[in-house]
């Protein structure tokens, strides 16, 4: 469907807020609700042993089940965002959400956890993040990273607010009802939000950064996705994210009962993982204007890097504070990441396809996530130990670097793409 310019809509007025920043804005809520709700499953691992008798291993595989959906599901709801509007795949998502974590809260059994939490959790934030992501990044161009970075910014708050919240819920009031809670403030905060999110600001008679539109401008430009995925660029931004993706999400899995394994108490063992909320969310809104003018490309490859050494930092911690110091430096280099990521693709691909060129590069994301967590689960229940996950994960991130360090240059990029 092409998109096409309101001809009577007029460009901003002096000292009115570009519309932009409502995106962002939308897009922040349903970020740190997804992902929010998503990585508090952290808190709920000792609960759900407990209640189903079951092991490390078979409940880290729920995470692993909604992580590969809610990654691997913007291949298609990324181009259904594109060619129908960003707003309908957010409001879908919400839904799917509170009513994945209602039926969570209602499980008799781990069969039914993995339905309830990995299909309506996973799908729901399937269907909205890709949409949401995308829709920012075609409103900025000058400041890209820095609004892709604060729309994901709720990635990080909600990783802060959350599994602290969901803990308190769970001693209070059990963890059935602490799932009911989340899918209520969901399904009310998170549908509203997504009644700002607009695709383009095209269809608003602005250029991106809210500048005129030309008169002969209708649509953003960018390469289809079928040219996209053939490129070199592609390709080498699909196999970084692929080696990161095996490690990147395990603490987000394991480091509650990591902690708890080193007699750190229950209630700084959920503080952890709200740290790495705060690195996150620190990283998200220092890291992307850093890079808008140090350069994305290379910030990216730096932020592989901050990645692989604060995972080699856990693997040697074993105290609250060495462990803070971790979630910490984690969260600032993997929220950097987080925020450059879908900037780095608007660069070489343009803007036309991006929801759906994004949902494809994630695919990557989804297969590492499926497998990096529960395979750490079941290293943990043979051997007793973390290390080697945590090992693995540290290489896969500088594997990361590395491959990123022979991206092309975005234009030259643009060049080859678009000759004959």
């Amino acid at each position: 469907m092409t998109m096409h310019v309101r001809q009577t809509a007029a460009p901003r007025a002096p000292g009115k807020v570009f519309h932009g920043w409502f995106v962002v804005a939308a897009a922040f809520t349903i970020t740190l609700l997804g992902f929010g709700c998503a990585y508090s499953f952290s808190a709920f691992v000792d609960a759900l042993q407990r209640e189903f008798g079951a092991s490390r291993g078979d409940v880290s595989l729920i995470f692993s089940l909604a992580g590969c959906l809610y990654f691997g599901f913007g291949v298609i709801s990324g181009p259904l965002a594109d060619r129908y509007g960003s707003r309908r795949l957010a409001m879908a998502g919400m839904l799917l959400l509170a009513l994945g974590l209602t039926l969570a809260g209602a499980a008799q059994s781990m069969a039914q956890i993995y339905l309830a939490y990995g299909l309506g959790v996973g799908l729901g934030v399937g269907c909205a993040y890709v949409p949401v992501v995308g829709a920012v990044q075609r409103w900025f161009q000058r400041r890209r990273a820095l609004a892709s970075g604060l729309a994901v910014s709720g990635i990080g708050v909600g990783t802060l607010l959350v599994p602290p919240l969901a803990s308190a819920l769970i001693d209070l009031w059990g963890w059935r009802t602490a799932y009911l809670a989340l899918a209520v403030s969901v399904a009310l905060i998170g549908v509203a939000a997504a009644r700002w999110v607009e695709n383009t600001p095209q269809d608003r008679g602005l250029a991106p950064d809210g500048a005129a539109l030309p008169a002969a401008a209708s649509t953003p430009l960018g390469v289809p996705l079928s040219v996209a995925v053939r490129s070199k660029a592609f390709a080498l931004l699909y196999v970084a994210c692929l080696c990161c993706a095996f490690g990147v999400f395990v603490p987000f899995a394991h480091l509650i009962p990591y902690a708890l394994d080193h007699g750190v108490g229950s209630g700084r063992a959920a503080l952890l993982l709200g740290l790495i909320g705060v690195g996150s969310t620190a990283g998200r809104f220092c890291l992307g204007p850093l890079a808008d003018r140090l350069g994305r490309r290379a910030s990216l490859a730096a932020m592989y890097g901050g990645m692989a050494a604060a995972l080699g930092l856990w693997g040697a911690a074993g105290q609250f504070w060495a462990l803070a110091l971790f979630g910490l430096v984690f969260g600032l280099f993997y929220g950097g990441w987080v925020a450059l990521l879908p900037a780095v693709v608007m660069d070489y691909f343009g803007g036309r396809h991006v929801s759906g060129i994004i949902g494809m590069l994630y695919t990557s994301v989804a297969f590492g996530t499926l497998i990096g967590p529960v395979a750490a689960g079941y290293a943990y229940d043979l051997g007793g130990s973390y290390v080697l996950p945590i090992m693995a994960a540290a290489m896969g991130s500088l594997a990361a670097a590395m491959i990123t360090g022979f991206l092309p240059n975005p234009d030259a990029a643009a060049r080859a793409m678009h000759a004959p």
